[in-house]
């Protein structure tokens, strides 16, 4: 539950929280009189925005408030070497810099992909909890799952069956899932990290995936793979994009005990086991399913549920491996579908379609505010200065190695792992033809870093979607999962060591 603070609290709160904010600003107008004017000239300043961002995230844990302060502290280190001496001018610019990106971000076809994806997609699991097919579905899985393990592998093995699409597996498993899971008493930490290692790790190492249609567009843009092969090319990674493969793998092991539990996952545990909430505290802010009572359908049929998720799944897949008309494909389908059978009237059909919709307003704005402080990070250079900092002095053999560790922590800080694809393989790819090291493997290394960040940043797609589904605190379910997503980042690490070494 959250804090309850009197009058004066708050009123103290406020204060303390705004004389944080003026001495951030004040502190980055400072640092901005020791900057180029070119951001391609910042080198290590170009880190600052990511630095504070962690620590602020860390220290207050307002993770939405962390991203907005972020990205105003990279667009005055944009705008201000630009009127160096003229205040007025310099604090216009830097207000027009910033509505200039948001507006830019908000016009973005993948900011636009976002929105009507996730909407819908809460649309949908709002039309088949109200259809009875989510109820319905619990009661048949309850009655083979009777055990915690069992639950668990359940939806495990329901997350390797979806995987099209990461935020379909996410949305699809975490709000089937959550009801059983529930029953036996699992947090909804570990919930998340079955759901979230389930997701992009499997769409990263699968050829039929709206991933591998991504990817394989920028390997063809890119000019490694020639015109209308980029799909071939993909799948010439896919025995090496080694955290894809661990991190899916890793969930069985630590579900039946073989990897024990360990880390703030363990403590999550032990909060259920003293009587405590399932839930971290706060997690009602982010969790689409938040203040709704539940209520027992009249007629409940486990095809309201089954139907419209093999319709998106056959539409998805027949259209491309486009997500966006699947799922549109998907609500006029079970418009029919539920008008033909009378569970719902066209009226309550519209209310629910806006109700799913307003129920993923609180991730979306995450994942807005995550692109735009990924905008800002790309105008002062961010990603470059890490790649050619981690590479000045690399070797062929070394090259995937470095890679993966580089763009692990910038995939970790920007949170955006399609956008940091988009801008790190132009730089990987031509790197490993001029040292003339396995170029497959380079880009590997690109596809593993870009999940294995994702999953440990608080604000990343992966993150937000699966922990809205799951009911669960992002910043709780970055924590308890990154000590596992680290355990795998380790091992993808010594083989990508390995491989460079007999590969190259």
């Amino acid at each position: 539950m959250f804090k309850r603070f009197s009058a004066e609290e708050q009123s103290l709160q406020g204060k303390k929280t705004l004389l944080v904010i003026m001495i951030v600003l004040v502190a980055t107008v400072l640092l901005t009189d020791t900057l180029p004017a070119d951001p391609s000239d910042y080198g290590f300043f170009s880190v600052m925005p990511a630095i504070f961002l962690i620590v602020y995230i860390f220290a207050t844990r307002r993770i939405l408030e962390a991203l907005v302060l972020a990205s105003l502290f990279g667009f005055i280190m944009v705008s201000r070497p630009e009127t160096m001496g003229n205040d007025a001018s310099w604090m216009a610019n830097t207000f027009e810099n910033f509505s200039s990106a948001a507006l830019s971000v908000m016009m973005d076809e993948d900011i636009a992909f976002l929105i009507i994806v996730c909407g819908l997609m809460g649309s949908i699991i709002a039309l088949i909890e109200k259809a009875g097919g989510s109820y319905a579905f619990g009661e048949w899985i309850a009655s083979k799952a009777k055990t915690k393990k069992s639950s668990l592998l359940c939806t495990w093995f329901l997350g390797v069956v979806i995987f099209i699409d990461d935020y379909m597996n996410s949305l699809t498993v975490g709000s089937c899932m959550t009801k059983l899971t529930d029953k036996h008493k699992v947090p909804r930490e570990f919930l998340s990290y079955v759901v979230d290692s389930t997701a992009a790790p499997l769409c990263v190492i699968i050829p039929i995936s709206t991933w591998a249609i991504f990817c394989s567009r920028i390997l063809e843009t890119n000019g490694w793979a020639p015109a209308g092969e980029g799909l071939r090319y993909f799948v010439k990674t896919i025995p090496y994009n080694f955290y894809g493969w661990i991190a899916a793998i890793m969930v069985p092991l630590v579900i039946l005990g073989i990897v024990p539990i360990f880390g703030p996952m363990k403590e999550a545990f032990h909060r259920v086991a003293q009587g405590g909430p399932l839930a971290p505290p706060g997690s009602e802010k982010i969790d689409i399913r938040a203040g709704k009572d539940s209520v027992v359908p009249t007629n409940p049929k486990v095809m309201n549920m089954f139907v419209p998720i093999a319709v998106l799944i056959v539409s998805t897949v027949i259209m491309d491996c486009d997500m966006q008309k699947g799922v549109l494909t998907t609500v006029a389908f079970m418009f029919v579908f539920y008008m033909w059978q009378g569970v719902m009237t066209a009226e309550e059909f519209m209310d629910l379609v806006l109700e799913g919709l307003k129920n993923m307003l609180m991730p979306i704005m995450l994942m807005i505010l995550a692109f735009l402080f990924a905008a800002v990070n790309d105008q002062i250079h961010f990603t470059y200065y890490v790649i050619t900092a981690a590479t000045e002095f690399v070797t062929p053999t070394l090259l995937p190695l470095i890679v993966f560790i580089a763009l692990s922590i910038t995939e970790f800080i920007t949170g955006t792992n399609w956008g940091m694809y988009i801008i790190a393989l132009p730089i990987v790819i031509p790197l490993a033809q001029n040292l003339g090291a396995d170029v497959t493997l380079a880009v590997s290394a690109v596809l593993s870093a870009g999940v294995f960040g994702s999953h440990i940043c608080f604000y990343s797609d992966a993150t937000v979607v699966t922990s809205a589904a799951t009911g669960c605190s992002n910043f709780d379910h970055a924590v308890t999962q990154a000590p596992y997503g680290i355990l795998c980042a380790a091992i993808s690490a010594l083989l990508f060591l390995i491989t460079g070494f007999v590969i190259n």
